[in-house]
């Protein structure tokens, strides 16, 4: 059978492909976060006093233990005395969060925003309405 195509045809000008990716154009360049290799299990680490769930994780947690998503922490105080809670529906307190009070805010979802307490060093969850940007 006879080929269609030529295959001593002259490549085109330009540069030529290596099989490399060309470099990123993304504000972020290559070293400037750190990467993280998978050299074995998690660590297991206390959700209680480490901001760290199946699903999310705090991203200073990321050499310790791999979650599908992190989440830099954002500055918060609290505005008003609230619970913190072990988990959002019906959960058990764990401490009292006074006005003025830091807290690392990760994920808002519904009514509740699940952080850190810094004070108290504990993870849990409070009403959203009690926070303010720090």
């Amino acid at each position: 059978m006879k080929s269609s195509g030529n295959s001593s045809a002259k490549a085109s000008p330009g540069p030529r492909s290596s099989g490399t990716r060309p470099p990123s154009t993304s504000p972020l360049e290559a070293g400037s976060r750190p990467s993280f290799a998978l050299t074995g299990p998690s660590a297991r680490l206390d959700p209680r006093i480490h901001a760290v769930r199946g699903d999310l994780a705090d991203v200073r947690l990321a050499e310790q233990v791999f979650a599908p998503h992190y989440a830099q922490p954002m500055a918060c105080l609290i505005s008003r005395a609230t619970p913190l809670l072990s988990k959002p529906e019906g959960g058990e307190p764990v401490a009292e969060l006074t006005a003025g009070t830091h807290f690392e805010l990760l994920e808002l979802a519904g009514r509740y925003a699940w952080g850190i307490a810094p004070g108290p060093g504990l993870v849990g969850y409070c009403d959203r309405t009690a926070l303010e940007l720090a």
